[in-house]
């Protein structure tokens, strides 16, 4: 079988941006570290995006509301996008671009975290979104494609991924999920943070 240069070019992309991001484990490590924190305190995670994002915004809230690996208590996530209730009807209502901004003056308490994925970190409704967060106190993570671009410049932290197409952008934005997952388990497992019977932190 043939297998066409646009195929193989596909993983050439992916491998010579991976090599590059490994750079960004030190951060990665650190959300999922400071998502422990939040979590175990009873905090939450709200996270959004749309399209092909969007997905991967709710594989993380999935694996932190079932588990990445091992068996661990269930922690609060959100991903905005998978209401379609909610979505459809603030669209209708307010608009678009409101769409994550209303849930998350809905769902966000000071001190929560919201993750937003963009390929091209310039989504109108993820900037109002991350607008809101922050005035409600919560901190803004931000997965996007490459620096500079809006998302980045209004959240608190952010990961840029460099990489010319919005697939392997994607690609990565997984990678850094499954990452900031085992870090998060990594803090669980430690004993830094223990579960108390409301999930609150106990000490």
């Amino acid at each position: 079988m043939t297998v066409h240069p646009p195929v193989t070019g596909h993983c050439d992309r992916l491998a010579e941006a991976l090599a590059a991001f490994r750079a960004h484990a030190p951060l990665v490590a650190r959300w999922g570290e400071r998502l422990a924190e939040v979590l175990t305190a009873g905090g939450r995670l709200l996270a959004a995006g749309n399209g092909g994002s969007a997905a991967q915004a709710q594989h993380l809230t999935a694996e932190l509301v079932g588990r990445y690996r091992d068996d661990r208590p269930a922690f609060s996530a959100i991903a905005l996008h998978a209401d379609t209730s909610s979505t459809t009807a603030i669209a209708n209502d307010y608009g678009v671009d409101a769409v994550f901004a209303r849930q998350v003056r809905a769902h966000g308490r000071p001190g929560d975290v919201l993750m937003l994925l963009s390929t091209s970190g310039a989504s109108a409704n993820l900037l109002s979104a991350a607008d809101a967060a922050r005035a409600a106190g919560l901190r803004v993570w931000a997965l996007t494609g490459p620096a500079p671009n809006p998302l980045m410049a209004c959240s608190d932290e952010s990961l840029c991924v460099e990489a010319p197409r919005a697939a392997t952008v994607q690609e990565l934005h997984l990678v850094a999920v499954h990452m900031m997952c085992g870090a998060f388990d990594a803090a669980l497992e430690s004993g830094r943070w223990r579960e108390g019977t409301e999930g609150r932190r106990v000490s």
